[in-house]
């Protein structure tokens, strides 16, 4: 019997292949002979690093990077068992994370941190690279990524702006002459999953800006700043990025990626389940168990468990999903290709104690699930 276990991330509480593994245990109660493989799943956001690398076989690099306000943050980036792939979460060096609450300031914050991770993994030779965009503390439209890969945005008197969504109005020209040339022999793929266009009333600013620190004034000086960055890149480069689906994620950086590396956009869970083959894992399964930290009405639109239940359907294997919640509105999933799901939390218990015992719930909850599949052979 093959079982495949491909949950994400609990958040706050157990790494994806924390849960898998603990999944495992439960599992090897009831059914100690059977083979169990562990791919650690993510969506694209928060945890993907960590997941691709430990479903690879990978390795996490740590680096010193700018962040969002220029001060040193210490980042990360993975590369894949493969060594030809690289994986980043934006969030790691200009995350909105790493901006106290009181000096939040998009007119100010810069990517560029995320730029200098790209360039770390340059240096690793990889032909691929997979960014995730969610968790921004940015509205500079990936400005400061593309200066710190080479690229120059100069004013009307032929000098470099400054950092900062608020400073793109001084824009007048970009140079890519400079560009890392090693840029042009890798694939891009971005982990994507809003439809946000860069500029509007559903755009990066508007949207996204007021999490960030912005207030209705400054909302409206960063989209006017973004739709004149997007006529200097359409002059300057001929890509038009302002209408795009996807171009406003992390404020505007989608929009960068796509002008200046012509990189592809796709939703977080496809690009993670290719890069680690889950559909051949899955191909001859019997079972495939997975989950996240809460299913509810809202997984259906493109998280880990819908993405693993639909890759298992095409080869007609049944699906199990496990949470720490099971919302009301859960039921929504059984339309999507999860056969099944369960609650780890055994009653009313508090948060913080379902954090501390997750380990614990997941594997008494996996222990009874493989029971009941068991009493299906008898």
């Amino acid at each position: 019997m093959k079982i495949v276990l491909a949950p994400d991330s609990f958040k706050e509480s157990l790494s994806a292949l924390q849960v898998a593994k603990s999944i495992e245990r439960g599992f090897k109660q009831v059914l100690p002979n059977a083979e169990y493989v562990k791919v650690p799943m993510a969506d694209g956001g928060e945890g993907t690093v960590q997941s691709l690398v430990d479903a690879t076989g990978g390795r996490i690099i740590k680096k010193t990077v700018t962040g969002p306000l220029g001060e040193a943050a210490e980042a990360f980036f993975g590369i894949l068992g493969n060594e030809k792939s690289a994986v980043i979460e934006m969030a790691a060096a200009s995350g909105l994370h790493l901006v106290p609450a009181t000096k939040r300031n998009p007119l100010l914050t810069t990517t560029r941190g995320t730029g200098e991770l790209i360039a770390a993994a340059l240096e690793y030779n990889v032909n691929h690279i997979i960014i995730g965009i969610g968790g921004s503390a940015t509205n500079d439209g990936g400005a400061g990524m593309a200066k710190a890969l080479g690229a120059r945005f100069l004013n009307s008197n032929g000098q470099e702006i400054a950092e900062g969504g608020g400073a793109l109005s001084d824009l007048a020209a970009i140079d890519l002459s400079s560009l890392d040339s090693r840029l042009a022999h890798v694939k891009i793929e971005v982990a994507c999953d809003v439809d946000n266009p860069l500029i509007g009333p559903k755009g990066a600013s508007a949207i996204f800006g007021p999490q960030k620190g912005a207030t209705p004034e400054i909302v409206n000086q960063l989209d006017e700043n973004l739709a004149h960055y997007a006529e200097i890149i359409e002059k300057d480069l001929g890509v038009k990025i302002a209408d795009v689906p996807g171009a406003g994620a992390a404020g505007g950086l989608g929009g960068g990626l796509l002008a200046f590396m012509q990189a592809e956009l796709s939703r977080g869970v496809d690009i993670v389940m290719e890069a680690a083959k889950l559909s051949d894992i899955i191909a001859g399964a019997d079972l495939v168990i997975t989950g996240e930290g809460k299913i509810d009405g809202q997984t259906i639109f493109g998280k880990t468990p819908i993405g693993v239940a639909k890759t298992a359907k095409k080869h007609g294997v049944p699906v199990i999903g496990i949470a720490g919640n099971v919302a009301g509105d859960s039921d929504a999933v059984h339309e999507y290709g999860i056969d099944a799901i369960f609650s780890i939390v055994p009653g009313a218990v508090s948060l913080q104690e379902a954090f501390l015992h997750a380990d614990k719930f997941v594997e008494r909850t996996a222990r009874n699930i493989a029971s009941v599949w068991q009493l299906k052979g008898k």
